[in-house]
């Protein structure tokens, strides 16, 4: 591929706030926010590819590598197809992909990272309560379970986390996810302006 995407990640551990952030993020002119959550939980149930998610997911567990950056490959062409997203203008922001080393290393194929925001979260006791809370607000009663939860926090610390040893350094500013969303928009603004204004004028 010639072109791969200009592209922010954001990272960090489950219950962070990466989708809260990313959603307003994507209401930015010249910012598309895709998460992969997002684009998992639209899958018809009763699909194939549905079932393969809910196997995994009510397990706590990732969906397979080619599995995941094949179906990221087709919503990125269908929204690019569909005009929604702008590779040529659009600062695209990831938010839960690469969810490991292998993902990022087949990603490379198609992204160029610029920067990578790890919403850094010590307080594991407060991020669980805060996933509890949110899954049954919006009625997901399989992911306010305490099992499912412990195991999601399991598998990042396994098999994500590691995956921001795959980038170089200089790539990763780290924002506190414990702050206010106000703060944390802020914050990630700071370090978001910079590779936008770069863009723009390259």
């Amino acid at each position: 591929m010639a072109d791969r995407y200009s592209t922010v990640l954001l990272f960090g551990a489950p219950g962070v706030g990466k989708g809260t952030q990313g959603n307003i993020l994507g209401s930015i002119p010249n910012l598309f926010h895709l998460s992969s959550g997002d684009m998992f939980r639209m899958l018809d149930v009763d699909s194939e590819l549905g079932h393969i998610f809910y196997e995994y997911s009510s397990r706590g567990e990732l969906v397979p590598n080619d599995i995941t950056v094949q179906f990221w490959q087709q919503n990125i062409h269908a929204h690019t197809v569909l005009g929604l997203y702008k590779p040529a203008s659009d600062l695209l922001i990831l938010d839960g992909i690469p969810r490991n080393p292998k993902q990022a290393k087949q990603l490379d194929e198609y992204i160029e990272v610029q920067k990578i925001i790890h919403l850094k979260c010590e307080n594991e006791n407060a991020m669980i309560q805060r996933m509890r809370q949110r899954a049954l607000k919006e009625n997901r009663i399989d992911d306010a379970r305490e099992d499912i939860i412990s195991r999601r926090w399991e598998v990042y610390r396994k098999q994500t986390r590691p995956t921001l040893e795959y980038y170089p350094p200089h790539l990763i500013e780290e924002v506190n996810a414990m702050d206010s969303p106000a703060e944390v928009l802020s914050n990630i603004l700071q370090i978001i302006i910079p590779v936008m204004n770069s863009l723009s004028s390259g």
